[in-house]
């Protein structure tokens, strides 16, 4: 039993995902442990920190996973197509939330609270980094702001995010260095070498 295990872990996700379409239990299982945490990660930085809503779009894609497997073209790379999916589901979101936002009252009920006590000060700045980096990347166009998140937050390559995507590998440089121009200069106030 435990060697049938330890081939899962040696497989590509590629091979993961025909296993899954055969019906092994294992194989998901394994390829949810490869990417349940990136892919949270992900959803958390695109769909404004919410961590319910991100658990239940992390939920429904495994859904999908498993429910659909044949929607997976195994020519592909299991990691650009799964990012792909993750970013059409976070645009249909975005697209609803414009529908609701005439009937919003524009307030952010989006704050955790800490309960640590350790460094205070420090964790005013870093909460207050945090919040203006999460304003300024929200105000980056959805174009701009997936092309950074992809390659700086999630580590994709620029062929990878240029597959999600859907655009030229040079266009994909040009959005990266667009959003980080746009966030170095609303963010220059955090730049101890800017502040001397």
């Amino acid at each position: 039993m435990r060697l049938f295990k330890a081939q899962h872990t040696t497989m590509s996700d590629e091979l993961l995902m025909q296993a899954i379409a055969s019906g092994d239990k294992r194989a998901f299982d394994e390829l949810y442990r490869r990417y349940a945490k990136p892919l949270k990660s992900y959803f958390m930085r695109m769909l404004w920190r919410d961590k319910e809503k991100s658990e239940d779009f992390l939920h429904d894609l495994f859904a999908k996973i498993v429910h659909k497997p044949d929607y997976f073209d195994p020519s592909r790379s299991f990691k650009t197509w799964v990012f792909s999916v993750a970013n059409n589901m976070c645009k249909n979101e975005y697209k609803k939330q414009e529908v609701r936002k005439g009937m919003s009252n524009g307030l952010d009920n989006h704050y955790a609270l800490s309960d640590h006590s350790v460094n205070v000060m420090n964790e005013v700045q870093d909460q207050f980094f945090q919040d203006a980096f999460s304003q300024k990347l929200a105000e980056l166009d959805e174009k701009h702001r997936e092309a950074f998140t992809l390659r700086h937050i999630d580590g994709l390559s620029i062929k990878e995010i240029a597959d999600v995507l859907g655009a030229n590998e040079g266009t994909i440089k040009s959005r990266i260095f667009y959003a980080i121009k746009y966030l170095a200069e609303g963010l220059k106030e955090f730049n101890p070498i800017e502040n001397r």
